[in-house]
């Protein structure tokens, strides 16, 4: 319980209505915060030689396998021109314990991390 010091400093309840717009600070800072940059699909479509990670992870929301290349490595192996997107469906391929026979179902299912 409060004692009757801490509850006069104590800041009353919001006059603005829930559904008001909010503050241009707020949208300022949200804008300014570097995930804002690109969306999930720009950084799939990202060249290797674009990407500042020093580990490419990739993992597969069918089997929940996680396949790890260093990027030097990955280079390497696809040129530093090859999309990440690409380059990412093909270490899940070769890999793959899901082959049924089917096109529609067969692979693995990309997740791309967002960070």
């Amino acid at each position: 319980m409060p004692t009757p010091k801490q509850a006069a400093r104590r800041p009353g309840p919001s006059t603005s209505a829930p559904d008001a717009p909010l503050p241009a600070e707020y949208w300022e800072s949200v804008l300014k915060d570097p995930r804002a940059d690109e969306t999930g699909a720009q950084k799939r479509q990202r060249r290797l030689s674009e990407i500042q990670r020093h580990v490419l992870r990739i993992s597969c929301r069918r089997c929940e396998r996680t396949v790890e290349i260093q990027k030097a490595d990955a280079v390497r192996l696809y040129g530093e021109n090859a999309v990440w997107k690409d380059v990412a469906q093909r270490l899940l391929d070769t890999t793959c314990q899901q082959r049924t026979g089917r096109h529609e179902e067969d692979g693995c299912w990309p997740a791309f991390e967002t960070s």
